[in-house]
């Protein structure tokens, strides 16, 4: 874990209330796991708590790397006002990323996200493309309004759309998207973020697969796993005595692992 002031080199507006922000510095070549995210301090005195955003895409080579988030309050307002030449205190990479190591060439995995929590899921398609693994992603929007990064996945595998009003792609969930494709095909890992529900609903389509992950999403105030402000509870405890912390024994579990 490292502390930098990183520059802003570019932000664009993908959709209503959602931005993509891409920084530079140092930090970037401790970025190597997707999954990991970002703790940025708001350039507010009044705002104390940092907010925690998932990395979207990582550069090695230019020595940047992109975060998407959703405007949801002040924080996040004050992002997106930020231009390109100003700074920003960021801490990370924090949380320990998707595992994709027992994966080998050839083998297929299927990438699910939905809303905001579509935004990590590009920088493990790469990866996992570049290391000779077949990627099909189904993402899932509330509407084609808020859609976005569609061209971007689709220029790396198979992508299947859902929206709940059904204005873009199939009408219905990603788990309705699911529901289809394992029909036809079985993946060897399964790599999933959103919002709870999403989660669950995925977790249940893959009941025994031991290759199901899922990046969880909670409230956070340290990021660092000293104030047990985000914890979710373990499957098989009884008395509450063995929750996780999401921040720094997640974002990322196995599906078999925690209780949504």
């Amino acid at each position: 874990m490292k502390q930098e002031m990183m520059t802003i080199v570019d932000q664009v507006q993908l959709a209503p209330r959602i931005f993509q922000m891409v920084l530079t510095g140092e930090l970037v070549s401790y970025m190597e796991k997707p999954g990991q995210f970002l703790h940025i301090s708001v350039p507010r005195t009044d705002l104390l708590l940092r907010r925690p955003i998932s990395l979207n895409e990582i550069n090695h080579k230019q020595r940047t790397c992109a975060i998407i988030y959703r405007v949801e309050g002040a924080g996040t307002q004050a992002f997106s006002q930020m231009q390109a030449g100003e700074q920003l205190d960021v801490l990370g990479p924090l949380g320990n990323g998707f595992d994709s190591t027992f994966l080998t060439p050839g083998q297929t995995a299927f990438i699910v996200g939905g809303g905001i929590g579509i935004p990590p899921m590009y920088e493990l398609s790469r990866q996992l493309k570049a290391n000779g693994v077949n990627v099909t992603h189904f993402l899932g929007y509330a509407s084609k309004e808020v859609a976005y990064f569609q061209e971007e996945f689709q220029s790396l595998g198979p992508t299947y759309f859902a929206t709940d009003d059904g204005s873009y792609g199939t009408k219905g969930t990603v788990a309705t998207l699911l529901t289809t494709a394992i029909k036809q095909e079985q993946p060897q890992a399964v790599y999933a973020c959103g919002a709870n529900g999403m989660l669950k609903a995925v977790a249940e389509l893959f009941p025994s697969h031991p290759n199901v992950f899922l990046s969880m999403e909670e409230r956070m105030a340290c990021g660092i796993g000293a104030c047990y402000a985000c914890v979710c509870p373990k499957k098989g405890d009884k008395i509450g005595s063995k929750n996780v912390k999401v921040c720094d024994e997640g974002p990322i579990f196995l599906a078999n692992e925690v209780i949504l």
